[in-house]
């Protein structure tokens, strides 16, 4: 068993970029791009279970939300968010709400099963390139 103990990973050809030896042997994937760069467990008003680089959440009514990014995205569309609703009525979903998007938040809003906008905790993270 070995054991390695860093702080800090830096790639030879570029600073931020390392590719990792993928399944078989036979890829490579980005290390760097494959991570999230940004995840939130937060409750049905805007406060956070947990979350990483998000520092502060604003309620805009029923089931519309935006998060500030504590680190920003290069663009306001340069990012990609994926999420689940975490209730016990089934059929809730979550989408990104792209007229309340900007570089530095993540805005969505979450629905019932019936369509009509709803409040509920959500999980949501985000993969893109930071500014």
């Amino acid at each position: 068993m070995s054991t390695i103990l860093v702080n800090t990973l830096t790639g030879t050809g570029t600073a931020g970029s390392i590719a990792v030896t993928g399944e078989g042997n036979s890829t490579t994937t980005n290390l760097q791009q494959g991570l999230a760069k940004a995840w939130l467990s937060a409750t049905s008003t805007v406060s956070f279970y947990d979350s990483f680089n998000f520092s502060s959440g604003t309620d805009h009514g029923t089931g519309d939300y935006s998060y500030s990014l504590t680190n920003a995205y290069a663009t306001r569309t340069g990012y990609s968010q994926a999420g689940a609703v975490y209730t016990s009525a089934g059929g809730s979903t979550i989408t990104r709400n792209s007229s309340r998007d900007a570089a530095g938040t993540v805005a969505m809003e979450v629905t019932n099963a019936a369509g009509t906008a709803a409040d509920a905790s959500k999980n949501v993270m985000t993969h893109g390139d930071l500014a």
